[in-house]
């Protein structure tokens, strides 16, 4: 993860600080992405659902990223851990990479550390985004 500023809406903020609060007595407890997630939100802009900017990936996004090493491009929808679905490329946010790209803007690049390293990956575009959509309450 970065310094770079990023944003979520209030409503995520809400949704994300009571899904800390219940993971604190489940497995992901010892998850030291729990405390990267914690240190997202603390450090993220929060604007209202209705001005969140349409190139930031709030949650339930559906963005196409690429690798900026391979060349290749993946698309992904950030979801709340109850809707992970990788074959369905749906990726919870307690992810990795979920918790990385969480509030990134369309150009931006981030870092999401694999075993064999990290990988690169750069935001290409948002395919949907809920706010953007009117949807301000998925």
């Amino acid at each position: 993860m970065e310094n770079k500023p990023i944003y979520i809406t209030e409503f995520d903020r809400n949704r994300l600080e009571k899904l800390l609060l219940e993971a604190q007595s489940t497995e992901y407890r010892k998850s030291e992405y729990l405390e990267k997630l914690k240190t997202e939100i603390s450090r993220a802009i929060v604007v209202t659902p209705e001005n969140i900017p349409n190139d930031v990936i709030t949650m339930n996004s559906t963005v196409c990223l690429e690798d900026i090493d391979a060349k290749e491009e993946e698309i992904y929808t950030l979801v709340f851990p109850e809707d992970a679905d990788l074959a369905k490329g749906k990726i919870s946010i307690l992810a990795p990479i979920g918790t990385a790209m969480l509030g990134y803007k369309v150009g931006d690049t981030f870092e999401w550390d694999v075993p064999a390293g990290k990988r690169h990956l750069l935001i290409k575009k948002i395919i949907y985004q809920p706010e953007d959509a009117g949807d301000y309450h998925l």
